[in-house]
């Protein structure tokens, strides 16, 4: 494992990553590439690949009828970096040294995670890269202004998600086009995907549809849309379940459209297999951009 430096502040060094990808964009070779107007990417020092995600408003929710992801309400999220796939086995595997997943794939979604397991990866990759932690594993709060690894709020996974539109899906309203975006019920009935084999959001984002459902750091509440503040949502202080969202390689269309939400005990078990989520929960990471990051955007 290679060291990394040693005395470089998560500001500096998350400034630095942030200016870096103003001119540079990696990707992984053979998979398509997100359209010209993506935002531009960054490799960290442990070989995950990020998106710069802008800041702005956006309109959360819907007002799908029967549904939680009502109502549509407006949004502030500020600029953060996010994992452009799914953690995959092959890394968690490098971070954490196990591999819990079922279907054993080097480039697969890591799944079966707990979310107790994302944030105790978010710690070790952030320790990886000489970054303060963002969670206490004595309460599992996640303090931010750390400048670690951590997982995305809610508001954050659907701003992310709908890369800038407002339709069901960020390709539009079509659900028979969710096929090129997504591994879900209509095309793959066994197991999920390697990450990144379907096409990206206009952001440059893989597999937000599909594939495995995405831990976010919120509680969960069925009413919070209600009370939710306007700038930087992050969720209620407490709840016995978390946040789910993007559906999974065996979830209706419906279940993965951009504002659809779902939740899990944070500390499911083997028995809690068999309800909607199957246990098929992966996870993406995203980092917060400090305010001279952001300005120097």
């Amino acid at each position: 494992m290679k060291k990394q430096p040693v005395g470089i502040g998560a500001a500096a060094l998350l400034a630095a990553l942030v200016a870096a990808c103003l001119v540079s964009s990696c990707g992984t070779t053979g998979q398509a590439r997100p359209s010209a107007g993506a935002p531009p990417a960054v490799t960290t020092p442990s070989g995950v690949e990020m998106v710069a995600i802008p800041g702005g408003w956006f309109e959360m929710g819907s007002e799908a009828e029967d549904e939680t992801d009502a109502p549509v309400h407006r949004v502030y999220v500020s600029p953060f970096l996010m994992d452009r796939y799914e953690v995959t086995q092959e890394h968690f595997e490098k971070v954490v040294g196990r591999n819990p997943s079922r279907w054993k794939d080097p480039k697969g979604p890591v799944e079966q995670i707990r979310w107790r397991d994302a944030a105790q990866y978010c710690n070790a990759r952030s320790r990886l890269e000489g970054l303060v932690p963002c969670y206490d594993p004595a309460t599992w709060r996640c303090d931010e202004s750390r400048g670690g690894y951590r997982l995305p709020t809610e508001a954050e996974w659907e701003y992310a998600c709908r890369a800038g539109t407002r339709t069901e899906y960020s390709f539009g309203n079509n659900p028979a086009k969710l096929k090129q975006f997504a591994w879900f019920k209509e095309n793959c009935t066994r197991s999920p995907q390697p990450v990144g084999s379907r096409q990206p959001n206009p952001w440059g984002l893989y597999d937000m549809y599909g594939n495995v459902w995405e831990w976010c750091n919120d509680f969960y509440k069925e009413g919070y849309y209600g009370e939710s503040p306007e700038k930087d949502p992050r969720g209620p202080d407490t709840s016995l379940a978390r946040v789910l969202r993007g559906g999974c390689w065996n979830s209706r269309a419906t279940m993965c459209r951009s504002a659809y939400r779902n939740n899990e005990d944070p500390g499911y078990t083997d028995a809690c297999f068999g309800r909607d989520v199957h246990g098929q929960v992966g996870f993406r990471c995203v980092r917060s951009v400090p305010e001279t990051a952001a300005t120097e955007r």
